[in-house]
């Protein structure tokens, strides 16, 4: 999705529009460019504080950061392709925006032991990979370009300090920065934030067959399977979304062709030998349908994402003939493999009527998130198979040296649960959920929702 390249010189923003070019990373230029090649501000604002000012004036260094940005409209279509629009104009690279004090001069820059003080604002979730193992990447950079990088102390400061001798110094530094935070926005190595959910938790019945279900296999000392309140991993990953997607490795489990296995439970709720254990379970209230898994690494991009499920309200609903939808849970299935060497384990789903109304509604769901640009092109590729996930491994908290190869035996749970009809319930929501918090009821916190057709109450 990012164009190749390094970053416009500083000196050449000041006097050009910036491109467009399909990155997360939005350039917002608040500032200009003085004579020395640094960013300052914005000359039509600030030339007069800029000419009166003493020589030597000790000054604020310049923040450059990296934003997305939000467009607002006034209609749903409209704001639909406003938000497109600025998706495509998104410009690879940093933003630069410096702080309104700085001035044009470079006299009026106060050098300190031959330093040039500046920072980057640099987002939470993406500080680890300007890091590196160790603090290798750090040091890279440093080695690179001779400037000295700062991270703040506390965790949710987001200003990292640039140190350098020169502004060329600076420049490259940031231009490195840049580059490592455009390519960490693609890596698999930063995690989905947000999702597109379809509550199921809300309904008590179902909560109270999961908890049955976990108790059955757990024993005894799993009876208060639901008050774990480490529930961080909870959510379904992007695994299970690659692997539901291909229906050749989706398979309808032979529970009659399975061999016997009789299960023998320990005092601690777990069956070692079978590789089951309670940290592997999906929490009963967080119990969801995933519609999209989103990266949403600032406030910005998690506000435009609660814009674009706010603006097509009607269109779901319309997809849904503005009537309610309802859902019906039977059997247990297995992603890939066997039962005999489990990954992912999930209920499949069918709608009620069988008229693909619930297909259509998320369809407009997913074309719009990609069309905001606020779905990676590597999802945006994914085919929707919805499912609820009930066991996954990639939740499991012992510590393996090798996850890719864990599973566990599944094949007595398939003989006693592989038909198991878990019942219908409606859907009477969409939500923008944030994964790794939680709500006063247990489920995912609720960024953004809009309501689905309701069931008519009978008296």
């Amino acid at each position: 999705m990012f164009a190749h390249g390094s970053l416009a010189r500083f000196s050449q923003l000041a006097r050009r529009p910036l491109r467009a070019a399909g990155s997360p990373l939005r350039c917002c230029l608040q500032g200009s460019v003085g004579p020395n090649n640094l960013p300052s501000s914005a000359m039509e604002q600030g030339q007069g504080a800029t000419n009166n000012a003493p020589k030597h004036r000790k000054t604020d260094s310049p923040v450059q950061r990296w934003r997305p940005v939000s467009t607002q409209a006034s209609s749903p279509k409209a704001h639909l392709d406003d938000l497109s629009n600025s998706a495509r104009k998104q410009t690879v690279g940093t933003s630069i925006s410096d702080s309104e004090n700085l001035a044009s001069d470079e006299n009026t820059m106060e050098v300190m032991g031959e330093k040039y003080p500046s920072s980057v604002e640099v987002d939470v979730p993406l500080m680890r990979f300007l890091k590196g193992k160790g603090g290798s990447v750090q040091k890279q950079i440093e080695q690179e370009t001779g400037v000295k990088i700062i991270f703040p102390s506390a965790k949710e400061e987001t200003l990292v300090a640039l140190e350098g001798k020169s502004a060329e110094s600076i420049r490259k530094a940031s231009e490195r920065i840049s580059k490592i935070l455009e390519e960490a926005v693609q890596s698999p190595m930063l995690d989905y934030s947000h999702f597109i959910s379809l509550p199921l938790a809300i309904h008590p019945a179902l909560v109270e067959k999961l908890n049955n279900f976990q108790r059955s296999i757990l024993g005894a000392s799993a009876s208060n399977v639901d008050s774990d309140k480490d529930e961080s991993l909870s959510e379904g990953s992007m695994e299970e979304i690659d692997e539901a997607a291909n229906p050749s490795v989706s398979v309808k489990l032979p529970v009659k062709e399975e061999i016997s296995v009789i299960v023998k439970m320990d005092n601690k709720g777990s069956q070692p030998e079978f590789g089951i254990d309670k940290s592997i379970f999906i929490k009963p209230k967080t119990f969801h349908l995933t519609v999209l898994m989103l990266k949403l690494w600032n406030k910005d991009r998690i506000a435009q994402a609660s814009e674009v499920l706010q603006s097509i309200s009607s269109q779901v609903n319309e997809a849904l003939e503005n009537r309610p939808i309802s859902i019906r849970l039977k059997g247990l299935t297995c992603m890939k493999g066997s039962p005999a060497r489990a990954r992912v384990v999930y209920a499949p789903v069918l709608e009620i009527g069988g008229e693909g109304r619930l297909v259509r509604a998320c369809k407009v769901i997913t074309d719009a998130f990609v069309k905001s640009g606020l779905v990676l092109e590597r999802d945006a590729k994914q085919e929707l198979r919805l499912h609820a996930t009930i066991m996954n491994v990639r939740h499991r908290k012992s510590k393996k040296s090798n996850r890719r190869n864990d599973s566990f035996d599944a094949r007595a749970i398939f003989r006693q649960y592989g038909e198991q009809d878990w019942g219908e319930y409606p859907v009477p929501a969409v939500h923008l959920s944030q994964r790794f918090k939680f709500d006063e009821g247990g489920y995912y916190h609720c960024c953004c929702s809009i309501p689905l057709p309701e069931v008519a109450q009978t008296e």
